[in-house]
């Protein structure tokens, strides 16, 4: 039975862009993610896989391009806003020199011309001006949405108590009620949205603190969000180790007395603590020896059962990706070249790209390795694209492929589709 919920996109990206000086780590992704599906995300080392994670959780301010949680746009970058500016200037100065300079010629076109002129300067200042308005807008909704996500909690607290309040006979109830509610109220006003996406980070001993027991590692988010309550802490902690498959004795243990394993479950269970409702998980398995890889997607597994968790799973392994996730995206280069779901991906792969990947897949049978074709990807070679630019396409139901015109025809003749 399906896990995902095909009516509710709990992630949107688009158009994402993450730069680093001239460098495009990210250049105009998209896809969106359904609530309880597993995401895929896979390519080589270096192709902003990682990238692309980072910027969601907003490790990275993103260069332009808009991200959604729950119909909320948590980031935003103005970069295409500015450009677009840019742009506009320039190609209006060029108009506008050309008329000039066709009205000195043909003195009879001077008045036709000096009325497009003034129209051009108008639509200018039209363009400059809601372009502008964009970029407050995007500034704004970057700074203000984990606030506005706060004030929405307050409200839901403040109403939920309010009828209690109202229902409350004595003073010792009111009393009571009146406790509930300020330990309620803080922890809404110190809630963040982006706290609904955690992280599991790709090296478990990098990632966590040498000098802070696996309590205080694992606590630390709930002591953030205004929990000073000793006992409920300690509960929710080793709750937390028991889900992950570690004991109640490993809270007081500092992250180098534990294995390769172990100090990975430590990072998920720092990551579910906060019950969010999405996890990126960047390449969670990638330092860990073959068995203990196992142990951990299936742990995954389980969490995302129990706790009705929406994963973005990025690793370069494809063997992996195809058994645990629902729909995959392939990246090269920076840019998404391939999106469909994990079972048509494998049995119809067609961007080059994908099948030089699908091809690297080792197999554990010396026969078939002996006679396995390895596909070599050479996009200088296998794209032209100095006329017609490409873009990402639905070549088949739910399945894109970044291509141009005379490649989509190609691929849809080849595959008869």
């Amino acid at each position: 039975m399906s896990r995902i919920n095909n009516d509710e996109v709990l992630l949107k990206v688009e158009n994402l862009c993450q730069y680093f000086g001239p460098t495009k780590a990210v250049d105009n992704v998209s896809f969106d993610i359904k609530k309880g599906e597993v995401f895929g995300l896979v390519g080589e080392s270096g192709c902003g896989k990682t990238t692309t994670g980072r910027s969601i959780i907003r490790l990275y301010n993103i260069t332009s391009g808009n991200i959604y949680f729950k119909g909320e746009r948590i980031c935003a970058g103005t970069f295409s806003y500015k450009t677009a500016i840019k742009e506009a200037k320039s190609n209006t100065k060029k108009d506008i020199k050309a008329l000039k300079e066709e009205s000195k010629n043909n003195p009879s076109k001077k008045k036709e011309n000096n009325a497009v002129i003034e129209k051009k300067k108008r639509d200018l200042d039209a363009f400059i001006t809601e372009q502008k308005n964009k970029i407050k807008s995007a500034i704004f909704d970057h700074k203000y949405s984990d606030s506005r996500y706060s004030q929405k909690c307050v409200a839901k607290v403040a109403g939920e108590y309010n009828k209690e309040f109202t229902d409350a006979k004595t003073e010792a109830e009111r009393k009571a009620l009146s406790l509930k509610y300020a330990k309620k109220f803080k922890i809404a006003k110190n809630t963040r949205l982006i706290t609904k996406i955690q992280m599991i980070f790709q090296d478990p001993i990098a990632s966590l603190n040498p000098r802070m027991t696996v309590r205080e590692i694992i606590s630390e988010g709930l002591v953030i969000n205004g929990i000073k309550d000793r006992e409920y802490i300690d509960e929710k902690v080793y709750e937390i180790l028991e889900l992950v498959g570690l004991v109640r004795e490993h809270a007081g243990r500092y992250p180098h007395e534990f294995s390769g394993g172990q100090r990975q479950r430590i990072g998920i269970a720092r990551s579910v603590i906060m019950r969010p409702e999405m996890i990126i998980a960047d390449e969670p398995i990638s330092a860990l020896d073959v068995s203990i890889q196992a142990q951990v997607i299936n742990l995954l597994n389980e969490l995302r059962d129990q706790l009705g968790l929406t994963i973005l799973f990025i690793a370069h392994d494809l063997s992996v990706v195809k058994y645990f996730s629902d729909r995959i995206g392939v990246m090269y280069f920076g840019k998404m070249v391939e999106l469909a779901s994990s079972e048509e991906l494998f049995l119809h792969p067609i961007h080059p790209y994908t099948r030089s990947l699908l091809s690297a897949i080792p197999l554990p049978d010396p026969h078939s390795e002996k006679t396995r074709e390895r596909i070599i990807y050479e996009p200088l070679i296998s794209h032209d694209y100095s006329v017609n630019k490409p873009t990402m396409r639905e070549i088949c139901p739910e399945h894109f492929i970044y291509c141009n015109d005379e490649e989509e025809a190609r691929y849809k003749e080849e595959f008869g589709l």
